[in-house]
């Protein structure tokens, strides 16, 4: 599944399943129960896609699925005020501290997202794709891309906080605290995503730009519809 589709139900996986639940089971269950349950909804569903549907295995799944385990664990972490705000934007931080320091250690986050793009299958490829991200406008685009999303995930991640310790205000265990969370949620986990996806598409539009700027083109026929393989031969970075 990919593009609106996978959008749709990580938004409904991820957002609406959690709010039916925090609004419809609180009082069935209990508030501590239902909030667990809709916590760990989103997780499951993030852990089933990547170890039983998709099923690759690289350094963005292992992020995805380590950064799931996490909430998961944080889920039986029953606090409320400021807390409660600080482990609801737990996600983002680490997302914030992966992407700008990927960038301090020169391996930007983008160029991983763009090998798991193109999916260099030999040896050869992924040698002749690793000496077209070091050309210098390729390069920058990475990084660009890279600080693009970590700045995006630090944005979310004050709002985020900021929207919790001002809505989130009941104590946990409470009707009204699941209330209050279902309320933000209506709001982040749509919201958030949606932002996420875009700033996303843009970040890859940076580099595919940059990439295919850097390769030869064919006569009549726009870059992209190239097989970048063959452009790699033609530029003489994939030896046969």
């Amino acid at each position: 599944m990919k593009g609106y589709g996978k959008l749709i139900l990580d938004i409904v996986i991820g957002a609406i399943v959690p709010i039916l639940i925090l609004n419809n089971l609180t009082r069935v269950v209990g508030a501590p129960a239902a909030y667990v349950w809709a916590a760990l909804v989103p997780v499951a569903y993030i852990l089933v896609d990547t170890f039983l549907i998709s099923r690759r295995f690289n350094a963005i799944t292992t992020y995805v699925a380590l950064n799931a385990i996490m909430q998961g664990a944080l889920a039986f972490w029953f606090v409320d005020g400021w807390r409660y705000a600080l482990k609801d934007t737990a996600g983002l931080i680490v997302a914030v501290v992966l992407f700008f320091g990927s960038l301090a250690l020169r391996q930007p986050m983008m160029k991983f997202f763009a090998i798991q793009a193109f999916q260099p299958d030999t040896p050869a490829k992924a040698q002749a794709l690793g000496a077209l991200f070091t050309e210098p406008p390729v390069w920058r685009s990475l990084n660009l891309g890279t600080a693009l999303i970590g700045g995006q995930n630090l944005l979310l991640g004050i709002a985020n906080f900021a929207l919790n310790l001002s809505v989130v205000t009941a104590s946990f265990g409470s009707d009204e605290f699941n209330y209050q969370v279902g309320q933000v949620n209506a709001i982040t986990r749509i919201a958030f995503t949606v932002i996420s996806f875009v700033f996303f598409a843009g970040a890859f539009f940076l580099v595919y730009r940059a990439i295919y700027s850097a390769l030869p083109a064919e006569g009549g026929k726009d870059p992209t519809e190239s097989d970048l393989w063959e452009l790699l031969a033609k530029r003489g970075l994939l030896k046969p």
